[in-house]
């Protein structure tokens, strides 16, 4: 039973949720045999001030950047 937990900053939107899902489980089905009612792929969202990045918050990273 595969299973992919991803993690990603917030701001995907429902669609673009979809099609991640999709496309994971496409890969899984298409390069290990899977079977696509053996796959579960869970989708964390976590706040910008959660994430670390380059050794500063997401938060003031992306703030930095602009």
């Amino acid at each position: 039973m595969p299973y992919i937990n991803l993690q990603v900053t917030k701001g995907a939107n429902r669609e673009q949720k979809a099609q991640i899902v999709k496309e994971f489980t496409e890969t899984l089905v298409t390069v290990l045999g899977k079977k696509p009612e053996h796959i579960h792929i869970v989708i964390q969202e976590i706040e910008e001030e959660n994430w670390g990045f380059e050794g500063v918050l997401t938060d003031d990273y992306r703030k930095r950047e602009k």
